[in-house]
């Protein structure tokens, strides 16, 4: 047993958090992700009970964003018909809470899948909310 690890966060996932470098990225996908395929060429994670929120606040808990580029998070971004998604604004809370202050940027669905195909791990959840898949760069510890 260890202290202050978040029960959500397996020894798989502590794991490849600890291996993840500087620069390296992780992708949280919702439950319509292409998570296996996505994940052909790295770590691939279940976590299909839970929801992306839930993750992505366990993840921050442990998981230094990197304060080098402009932006560290990234969501798939939506068709230009549809309106922000409310997980988005959720996300917003969760980043804030955990002192995120850089923008949060918007990639294109196919350039988020191929930015995902390289990402260390992918995370396949349960997410039931549409354009909830995000991707995470690692920072350092300073």
């Amino acid at each position: 047993m260890l202290k202050n690890i978040p029960k959500i966060i397996s020894p798989d996932l502590l794991k490849i958090l600890s291996e993840m470098g500087h620069g390296d990225e992780i992708t949280i996908g919702d439950g319509n992700y292409p998570s296996a395929s996505m994940g052909k060429q790295n770590h691939v994670l279940r976590y299909d009970t839970l929801d992306v929120p839930t993750i992505l606040d366990a993840i921050l808990t442990l998981f230094p964003l990197d304060t080098f580029v402009d932006s560290a998070v990234f969501l798939m971004d939506k068709p230009s018909n549809i309106e922000e998604p409310p997980i988005w604004k959720i996300y917003r809370d969760i980043l804030k809470r955990h002192s995120y202050d850089r923008e949060i940027g918007l990639i294109e669905r196919f350039d988020f899948y191929a930015r995902s195909k390289i990402s260390y791990c992918v995370i396949a959840s349960g997410e039931a909310a549409i354009y909830a898949n995000i991707i995470l760069k690692k920072g350092i510890i300073i």
